[in-house]
């Protein structure tokens, strides 16, 4: 059981009651069966003789602990183990003792019999800390014997008898259910971080659901209800004394809560010993002010001596009786109303004649109205008062109070367990002979002083707050009718009738008959007259009967009759319609020959500024943007110098051959691989194939695949440099027992620095993957398919794709939610061709379906780490794979970095047999051997000797300038596995050009139909779904 103290309990020793028995009485009410003080626990002004076994049962106290002013021996508070000290007596202790004795008795406190909180000789088994000299009194150690592991409190000194993390002053045992008392909650019996809160979030449907086992925090207690005997009101899920200054009190269910206020709120203002009233003791001349306007006080009122006679001491002067009518306002008090001192000449409390509620949310001793030795008072005037919702009523010593003796105070009580204590004031029977007793026309529930205005309720009627005897039904100067004892004045618009006729016999459509008008059941003093109605406004005229009846529909200014002729404002309107015909048809002319001549003048304007242009020069660029010319060349070869000889592979787009290049003129033969456009494809693809020309014409580097020209037949084709050994994905997967760490990391270093030539001429690949590298020789592998490729203006850092086809898996984030393609997402897709040589051509992500990806990469999933990579090397792949574009390393770096680590190659890359491991051999590659098994073609020149013939004793242009290691290796087995797709075309929406084909001819028989995630349309945004269809797609050779 817990038990709210009243909050005004403070210095209660200096305010004591002078009748101590009542005092110890109210005590023992409050204390009795009690565990938790919820707030401080004041003992004061106690005498020897008094039994305080109630005390045995407090556990714990909120505030602080005040014991003073008392005659006692023993201090009973023997199960008391925790003093939160949530508010300190002098805002210092959280336990003060003191002045507990009688200076001319023997009498006094002896013995504190606190031997359970967490000071006569202690037992020697005690260890010198106890509570009296007996051995039952040692201190409960619950801290300073723990073992170093516990965090809060224990049981005993190993580290299993530790207690929960949630309690406070120690515990029995290790659960949260075992403890004295709880650092945060106590809900039922469990203590808690926080009471089940009233809504929960579930996570199935997105939204907050009431909580079925919410509950409220009530001190440090989880409740189901707010406790209704202290009139809390529930504010979100706490209770609360008061509602906070954005919030008004409503009444729900018979339940008090805060709610928003949708207008001004009512004033609130604090009481003594609440906010900006906090240190103060009672209303005085200082701070009355402080109450004007005010309707609700949010605290007490507590008027003494130093108020009204003033503070020589704190310099405060005496109040001004009249300043008291400020408190006409006030119709509700939260807390409670203590008067003991009251100004001379001021015979009533009609200063709170509108005060409607006592709420005794704070008590006073468990009083709520306290009236005490007002000598001058001889009658209350609460008139408007209506319910004392928590506390004791106490009116004593007023030796010339009247009236409070016919009042029913349990009419005014919220709870049978509250009391009127009604003594010492002047004896009825001497205020019946000086006629000081409740007018004739109140009931038998009493009143609050003289005159019929200030009963209770009412014997017959009542007009406002005043008691008659009948209503004005048929005389009087204005008539009324009678609403059940309530007399309510008839509406002005009612005319007044004879004697014996009422006026109304209701509200304003219940008169007999009508001052002015009538509409409808209404009595009104004019029709209405252009009232906003539902769709159009409303206009009514007067019958001669004096009803108000509807004009025509198309009257929009009023009306004298019904009829449309009877429209007021009505006039022949013939002429200013003709006149404005006439006028808009001339407007219309003048704007139309306007508008020619303006159109004629701009032409002219256009002409002759065209002229001055062909007549003269161009001194400055108009948009100058600092880029240097592209200057490549592009060489229109002729369908004669071509000779196609082996079909190398097809796709959905066209179809490359292996073939020989005969210079016109010339008895040179090049190896050459051409590609062909399909003649189905429409002119979108046209146009890309012709794209992807113009970049691989703008590339010269020994790492990019080279373009030797293009022919313009019926079928455009592309004619490139010949890669004998086919793309990287195949050579790795096929020779992968022979292949060391030098080998993978100078390719490492050859494609950084071919796309780090794609970045310094601004050149986005977008489609980079070790399908598309191919391999000249062992050491040296070339960039190829720039089908997606995309050359970026001057102005340009991104580009914004519009659909197609991707290869989601190699993609960086931003390409795949928002189609954005930067050199930066070019780093992503090197990470995951890193990747695939490192695990020499395994599947990224392989077995996930496409469409997940995007949420995987979100959740911050990346491909493992490959078995031969260490951590530095895979740590590089990490940093390509940053969700932030501007943290991925720029190719530059990379370069750098692979660099130096092929400077030491077997120190980053763990490859068994790595020393003894021999280079594949050139010839030995199946794509190779196919190439190998043609006709006798004679002595063929490579191209790139053929474009930039080199001297003899120059090395060949296929190697790069930095010299590779090569080593004698032996064979392993890797991890990692190659399968194709069987070819497919894309749909029609797609008009993305497929640069290689999807499928080698020399393969179909071995692969047949296995497949492998390849290209797809990336979703426009997060929130869009759906499966999309994968497209295969590989390198040419």
């Amino acid at each position: 059981m817990s038990c709210l103290l009243p909050s005004a309990t403070d210095d209660l020793y200096a305010y004591t009651l002078s009748d101590l028995d009542q005092h110890y009485h109210t005590l023992r009410k409050f204390y009795e069966n009690c565990e938790v003080v919820m707030g401080n626990l004041e003992i004061t002004s106690i005498e020897h003789n008094r039994n305080l076994n109630f005390l045995k049962s407090i556990r714990e106290v909120t505030g602080y602990l005040l014991v003073a002013l008392n005659q006692f021996e023993y201090l009973p508070l023997e199960n008391l183990r925790f003093i939160r000290g949530t508010k300190l007596y002098e805002g210092r202790y959280a336990l003060a003792i003191f002045l507990n004795y009688r200076r001319d008795g023997y009498y006094g406190l002896r013995q504190l019999g606190l031997k359970n909180l967490t000071g006569k000789r202690c037992h020697r088994s005690c260890n010198g800390r106890c509570w009296g000299h007996q051995e039952e009194q040692c201190q409960s150690l619950t801290k300073t014997v723990c073992a170093e592991q516990c965090d809060g409190r224990c049981f005993g000194p190993y580290v299993s008898d530790c207690c929960h993390r949630e309690c406070a002053g120690g515990c029995s045992g290790p659960k949260d259910t075992d403890c004295f008392a709880c650092t945060n909650f106590n809900d039922s019996g469990a203590c808690v971080t926080q009471c089940p809160q009233p809504f929960v979030y579930n996570p199935t449907t997105f939204q907050l659901e009431h909580n079925p086992k919410a509950k409220y925090t009530y001190g440090a207690f989880c409740v189901k209800k707010c406790p209704r005997e202290y009139n809390f009101v529930v504010d979100h899920s706490s209770c609360v004394r008061a509602c906070p200054s954005n919030k008004m009190e409503v009444e729900e269910n018979r339940i008090k809560m805060c709610i928003p206020c949708t207008d001004i709120c009512p004033k609130v203002c604090d009481g003594i010993g609440t906010g900006s009233l906090q240190m103060a003791q009672t209303v005085d001349s200082s701070n009355i002010d402080k109450f004007v306007n005010c309707t609700k006080i949010n605290g007490n009122l507590i008027f003494l001596i130093t108020g009204i006679k003033g503070d020589m001491y704190h310099g405060i002067g005496a109040l001004d009786p009249e300043r008291l009518s400020v408190f006409r306002t006030v119709k509700e008090v939260t807390g409670f109303l203590n008067i003991q001192s009251w100004p001379e000449n001021m015979t009533d409390l009609a200063v709170f004649s509108n005060l409607a509620t006592i709420g005794g949310r704070s008590l006073y001793s468990g009083i709520s109205l306290l009236i005490l030795k007002q000598r001058w008072i001889s009658s209350l005037q609460f008139q408007s008062l209506q319910e004392i919702s928590a506390g004791n009523v106490y009116i004593t010593n007023n030796s010339q109070l009247c009236y409070y003796n016919t009042i029913n105070w349990t009419g005014l009580f919220r709870t049978t367990g509250q009391r009127a204590l009604l003594k010492s004031n002047r004896d009825p029977r001497e205020c019946a002979q000086e006629r000081m007793v409740c007018d004739k026309l109140c009931s038998e529930a009493g009143c609050w002083g003289p005159g019929p205005d200030q009963c209770l309720s009412c014997r017959y009627y009542s007009r406002g707050r005043t008691c008659v005897k009948s209503c004005n039904l048929y005389h009087g100067a204005f008539r009324e009718f009678a609403n059940g004892s309530v007399c309510v004045e008839c509406d002005n618009q009612c005319e007044k009738v004879g004697d014996r006729t009422l006026t109304c016999h209701g509200p304003v459509n219940h008169c007999t008959k009508c001052l002015h008008l009538k509409d409808g059941p209404n009595c009104v003093e004019k029709c209405p007259d252009g009232l906003q109605g539902a769709n159009s406004f409303i206009f009514k005229y007067a019958e001669a009967n004096n009803e108000c009846h509807p004009c025509h529909p198309n009257c929009t200014q009023g009306c004298t009759g019904p009829r449309i002729q009877d429209c007021t404002g009505t006039l022949d309107r013939t002429p200013l319609i003709a006149a404005g015909v006439i006028g808009g048809m001339f407007v219309a002319v003048v704007v139309a020959l306007g508008f020619a001549v303006y159109v004629r003048r701009k032409s002219i304007k256009k002409k002759r500024a065209l002229r001055r242009f062909l007549e003269t020069e161009l001194v400055e660029p108009l948009t100058p943007s600092g880029t240097a010319p592209n200057q490549a060349q592009l060489r229109i070869l002729k369908e004669t110098e071509l000779k196609r000889v082996k079909i190398l592979g097809t796709g959905a787009f066209g179809t490359v051959y292996k073939g020989i290049w005969v210079p016109e003129g010339e008895r040179v033969k090049i190896p050459v691989a051409i590609k062909i456009l399909n003649e189905t494809t429409g002119p979108k693809a046209n146009v890309e194939f012709m794209d992807e020309a113009l970049i691989m014409a703008s590339v010269e580097h020994p790492h990019l695949v080279r373009l030797l020209g293009v022919c313009l037949s019926p079928t455009v084709q592309l004619v490139t440099q010949l890669m004998p050994h086919s793309c990287l994905l195949h050579y790795v997967h096929e020779h992968k027992d022979n292949i060391g760490s030098q080998m993978l990391l100078n390719w490492c270093v050859q494609i950084a620095k071919g796309m780090m030539y794609l970045e310094e001429r601004r050149l986005v690949h977008r489609d980079l993957a070790a399908r598309n590298v191919l391999v000249k020789s062992p050491n040296h592998i070339k960039i190829t398919d720039f089908g997606l490729a995309r050359l970026l203006d001057a102005d340009e850092k991104e580009y914004n794709a519009d659909g197609g086809k991707m290869p989601i898996k190699w993609m960086a984030l931003e390409c795949i939610h928002y189609r954005k393609f930067t050199h930066q997402s070019d780093v992503w897709s090197y990470g995951v061709t890193i990747w695939e040589l490192m695990t020499f051509g395994g599947k990224p992500y392989d077995g996930i379906p496409t469409r997940e990806i995007p949420d995987i990469l979100e959740k911050g999933e990346r491909l493992p780490q490959p078995p031969i990579c260490t951590i530095d090397v895979y740590m590089v792949m990490v940093k390509c794979w940053m969700i932030d574009a501007d943290s991925r390393p720029k190719f530059k770096e990379l370069a750098v970095e692979f660099c130096r680590m092929a400077r030491d190659p077997q120190r980053y890359l763990v490859i068994q047999g790595d020393d003894c491991m021999k280079p594949p051999s050139p010839t030995h590659s199946k794509f190779f051997q196919s190439l190998l098994g043609e006709e006798d073609l004679g002595e063929l020149m490579d191209a790139e000797e053929y474009l930039v013939p080199q001297p003899c004793n120059t090395p060949s242009s296929s190697h790069t300038s930095r010299p590779y290691l090569d080593s004698n290796r032996v064979k392993q087995r890797c991890n990692g596995s190659l399968k194709k797709q069987p070819g497919a075309g894309e749909d029609g929406s797609s008009q993305r050009y497929s640069a290689d084909p999807t499928v080698f001819l020399g393969e179909k028989t071995q692969r047949g139909a296995a497949t492998e995630d390849g290209y797809v349309k990336p979703r426009k945004d997060k929130s869009s779904s759906g499966k999309s269809l994968p497209v295969k797609k590989i390198s040419s050779p």
